[in-house]
């Protein structure tokens, strides 16, 4: 591999935050297979000894929104990834957009220019917008402003990807899970926005691939797969894909927003109108070569009745 800007070694020590999640597991396995080591900061590490089957991978038990001690699992890494991220606020500690999103991401870079840290890998959304409604979109761009913004910090790329789907995704599976409780017929808000899904085993290539990409320095860059759904489109496909007949019922923009409202005061908040808001706005790249999996071959093996 090349070298990274202020260092004069391949990239070799990489810490990720976000590592036991869907996206960090996959990237995980990728960078040790390329010969990388890798430090997984965690909250909860007996959950996660499975990856210590990788090699060269350091799990450890840490409090990531605590500065001192993320500060101290920094000080010896070439890189680190940011993949944390939440979909919903909760009353949960650091469970609110600006703790998870912003607040982490100003901390990072604070850290990476103390501890000279040349390489900075962020996950963000594509339509992350400082001006959108959608606090999550907001909170993503404000995140990406804070990194690209700082004078003498790391070099950072920040990743813009649409739905990501896998073996035991949140969005393909998920749907699939709801789908399955559904008696029958399933009312799905806003059925016109549209989606490309990008494959995680893509978005963990190119994030590989661009350790030590200089032309990736300084740029938020789109991920999207091959192929563009409407949601109903796309929801009415995982009914199939899970060998389930179910009749999926597009609602106007009214009953979207009465069904966000419902269901934001639900246990669990599976639907809020923070959700409704960011899917006004199409998850899809423009004038951008796509990745290459296709979706529906990979989640139709995932998703058959077994």
């Amino acid at each position: 591999m090349g070298a990274c800007p202020h260092y004069n070694e391949p990239v070799a020590r990489i810490c990720i935050l976000g590592g036991t999640g869907f996206v960090g597991q996959v990237l995980a396995a990728r960078l040790a297979a390329r010969g990388h080591r890798i430090r997984i900061l965690t909250r909860q590490r007996f959950r996660h000894r499975d990856l210590l089957v990788l090699p060269g991978l350091d799990l450890v038990q840490a409090d990531i929104h605590d500065k001192r001690t993320l500060g101290r699992h920094l000080e010896d890494m070439d890189a680190v990834v940011n993949l944390v991220g939440i979909l919903n606020e909760s009353r949960a500690r650091h469970q609110t957009f600006r703790a998870a999103h912003t607040a982490l991401a100003e901390t990072l870079s604070s850290l990476c220019r103390t501890h000279r840290i040349p390489r900075l890998l962020q996950m963000s959304a594509l339509g992350a917008d400082r001006n959108a409604r959608s606090q999550y979109l907001r909170s993503k761009a404000e995140a990406e402003a804070s990194l690209f913004l700082t004078p003498d910090a790391a070099a950072v790329t920040s990743f813009r990807p649409s739905v990501i789907f896998g073996p035991g995704d949140h969005f393909v599976t998920g749907f699939a899970r709801l789908l399955r409780l559904a008696p029958y017929c399933f009312p799905l808000a806003c059925p016109d926005s549209r989606f490309a899904p990008v494959y995680v085993g893509d978005v963990a290539e190119r994030m590989c691939d661009s350790l030590d990409d200089w032309s990736t320095h300084g740029r938020a860059v789109p991920l999207c797969g091959p192929d563009i759904y409407a949601f109903q489109e796309l929801v009415e496909l995982i009914a199939d894909m899970a060998g389930l007949r179910r009749k999926v019922i597009g609602l106007s923009p009214r009953l979207s927003r009465l069904q966000a409202r419902v269901l934001g005061l639900a246990p669990g908040r599976p639907f809020t109108m923070d959700n409704y808001h960011s899917l006004q706005i199409d998850s899809v790249c423009e004038d951008v070569p796509p990745c290459p999996t296709h979706l529906e071959p990979v989640m139709r093996a995932a998703l058959a009745p077994r």
